[in-house]
């Protein structure tokens, strides 16, 4: 049974509510999942996957998992380590800038989400995705919370692994492409990224579909 979950956001850590709902139904594997660079204009979109223990102590073990935006770089990467050394099994994959240009960012990151569910090492029972993050073409019984990433822990992990994974790629990107301050603002649509843009066109790894909307718009 697929269901959206149409919830409030707040600001409070994430938690084990919707875990612990499916541990205590029999489903052990239970994997949140999240993107990043869903709205860059450069650079792949990122989707993780993470399945957690079905332990409620996580709560504490994980203490300082929150929807990444929510975290400091910093705070980002050493909970991304945690999150690794706890977690059942965990998974980050792309979907390249010609994959979204081709099939648009929707799609690009569904086709992302389902590298992930291939190559993870454990089958999920049950899927908790961020609400814009949907696989209806996945059999496997999946539950989309609107702001999941502030409601699941699972999601939250997710979304840190997510992040952390997809910045370092850009990190590397900014090297083999200067002068757009990839490094900095991860190819999205500063103020400084834009005016790079306009003086230098755009690169190999812009997506162009997502470059022409910007550039009409300015």
């Amino acid at each position: 049974m697929r269901a959206a979950a149409c919830m409030t956001p707040k600001t409070d850590p994430p938690t084990l509510k919707y875990e612990e709902d499916l541990w205590q139904s029999g489903l052990s594997h239970v994997a949140g999942f999240d993107e990043a660079g869903r709205g860059a204009l450069a650079g792949p979109v990122a989707v993780a996957a993470v399945i957690l223990p079905p332990h409620p102590r996580l709560t504490w073990t994980l203490a300082g998992v929150r929807d990444s935006k929510q975290m400091t770089p910093r705070q980002r990467e050493i909970w991304a380590v945690r999150i690794k050394s706890v977690a059942l099994a965990w998974r980050v994959d792309f979907a390249s800038v010609e994959e979204i240009d081709q099939l648009g960012i929707a799609r690009g990151t569904r086709l992302a989400a389902t590298r992930v569910l291939e190559n993870l090492t454990i089958l999920p029972e049950y899927l908790l995705l961020d609400f814009r993050l949907s696989l209806p073409e996945s059999p496997l019984p999946q539950t989309a919370l609107v702001k999941g990433d502030q409601l699941s822990l699972s999601i939250a992990a997710a979304s840190v692994l997510a992040k952390t994974t997809r910045d370092a790629l850009m990190r590397e990107l900014d090297a083999q492409h200067p002068g757009y301050g990839l490094g900095q603002n991860k190819g999205y649509g500063t103020l400084a990224h834009r005016s790079a843009m306009m003086r230098l066109g755009y690169s190999a790894v812009h997506r162009k579909s997502f470059v022409i909307k910007e550039l009409r718009s300015t």
